[in-house]
């Protein structure tokens, strides 16, 4: 029995760091990934939160390592991060109290988009760029790539149990 257990912490753990190394080089290889302008492509993951909550840490971890590499450093990964984990973990929260699929999809997409005002707050302080055109930007940016990845990640989920 233990070595069945061990066996699937080892499979849950495996399958949370391929997520976080996926975000990690989607977002390295964008040249949109950082900045007021962005469209991060890798933040189609967080939709997988709707699944299993493994994804809220592999996403936080991701975002972390990827934002490393941010012009703005540990400002970024500090407020990226936090960004990530709050909105992860909300978006998971909410899901496990809506039953349809694509109604989970459609929650984190809008929870994911309207969060984006930790970042704008981030530009504003560090960068001195207004607020509300920051954070309209981001969003848009974020709710695009939350959008594609909702359908992307909606069409998996017919063919992969995502749950386990």
């Amino acid at each position: 029995m233990e070595n069945t257990s061990s066996h699937t912490r080892l499979v849950s753990l495996v399958k949370a760091a391929l997520i976080a190394a996926l975000y990690i080089a989607l977002t390295l290889i964008n040249p949109l990934s950082y900045g007021a302008v962005q469209f991060r492509v890798s933040e189609m993951l967080n939709n997988l939160v709707v699944f299993n909550k493994r994804y809220i840490w592999a996403l936080t971890l991701g975002c972390a390592v990827a934002n490393i590499n941010s012009s703005l450093g540990v400002f970024d990964m500090v407020f990226g991060t936090t960004e990530t984990l709050l909105m992860t973990a909300l978006s998971y929260w909410v899901s496990q109290h809506i039953s349809s699929k694509v109604g989970k999809l459609v929650a984190t997409v809008i929870i994911c988009a309207a969060m984006s005002w930790i970042i704008a707050l981030e530009l504003f302080y560090v960068m001195h760029l207004p607020f509300w055109a920051s954070y309209i930007s981001v969003a848009a940016g974020e709710l695009g790539a939350m959008a594609v990845g909702a359908i992307l990640v909606y069409l998996i989920s017919e063919r992969i149990d995502l749950t386990k």
